[in-house]
């Protein structure tokens, strides 16, 4: 199946996608110069997709029982309606970036359990251990995804919800991440659902879950609902990158980063993904994190 959308305003889908992919290595996701893989799961099954520019369209094709589900919602994924023209930064640094990334769009995946479990593997690890966490559990237990693009399928959280927390141990998952984890697949038909609902309504419901706190509720909110206004308070490089480049101090914490941004409330999100887009990020102090996994104690 294909789809063509012509978006009236600049559009750089690598740009825009890249930030959804669970690092460079994410079976589920490819991302090159003008085009981008994808295999999710749908409300109608499993379906894979390829986004790529061509002149001034962007043609979409997509297979699996999910393909039209996931055509239909191409807009959306791609942020063709987001109007970044309404971001007015004064500070110069934001001013730069907002002129050198005219493309930068904020789409929603639709896809809440999905981004859900890969934010819960990124609590209070470095990305690295999060993403081969989540590497590992997509080729162990996912299955290959519809179409001729060697993709892999997101986790099943039908399948998750049968696991023991033990069983994600040897991907260096400790219990209280993989009890969230079996918490969130047990419930997956009911957050899902939360998809088209108000921002901020699913946000509540997400934080009465146990495990989930504000970090990961902005987390679900940026990737899933394209929430623009996320913050990702907790975590640990964000104050320091929005200090060092809005403030020029080294060090922040999350009030300082939230004080920042604060002119920029309703677009605080996109003004934090130009600030990761610099990739000016604050000077290092100490010895680089060396983590020892889990799975070897």
């Amino acid at each position: 199946m294909r789809r063509v959308l012509r978006p009236e305003h600049p559009l750089d889908l690598s740009c825009t996608l890249r930030s959804i992919r669970r690092g460079a290595s994410d079976p589920t996701m490819r991302v090159s110069h003008g085009e981008v893989f994808r295999a999710t799961r749908t409300p109608e099954g499993p379906a894979a997709a390829h986004f790529r520019r061509v002149g001034d369209e962007i043609v979409v094709e997509a297979w699996g029982p999910g393909a039209e589900w996931i055509l239909d919602r191409a807009p959306e994924l791609v942020g063709i309606d987001d109007l970044p023209e309404r971001f007015h930064p004064r500070h110069p640094v934001l001013r730069d970036l907002h002129l050198r990334h005219p493309g930068l769009r904020f789409g929603a995946t639709g896809a809440v359990v999905e981004a859900a479990l890969a934010s819960i593997l990124e609590q209070r690890v470095t990305g690295g251990e999060a993403w081969s966490a989540y590497r590992q559990l997509v080729r162990r237990y996912s299955e290959p995804a519809p179409g001729p693009h060697d993709l892999m399928l997101p986790p099943n959280p039908g399948a998750l919800a049968a696991f023991g927390y033990y069983d994600f141990h040897p991907f260096g998952v400790e219990k209280r991440r993989a009890d969230t984890l079996l918490r969130v697949s047990a419930m997956a038909s009911r957050l899902n659902a939360l998809a088209s609902r108000p921002v901020a309504e699913v946000g509540a419901f997400l934080r009465r879950i146990p495990g989930i706190g504000p970090w990961t509720v902005a987390e679900i909110g940026r990737v899933a609902l394209g929430d623009i206004d996320a913050v990702s308070v907790g975590d640990v490089h964000l104050p320091h990158l929005v200090s060092w480049n809005l403030a020029g101090e080294p060090r922040g914490n999350d009030a300082r980063m939230l004080e920042l941004l604060e002119p920029y409330r309703g677009q605080r999100a996109r003004a934090l993904r130009l600030l990761e887009l610099s990739g000016n990020w604050a000077p290092r102090r100490g010895p680089r994190y060396n983590p020892i996994p889990i799975a070897r104690l």
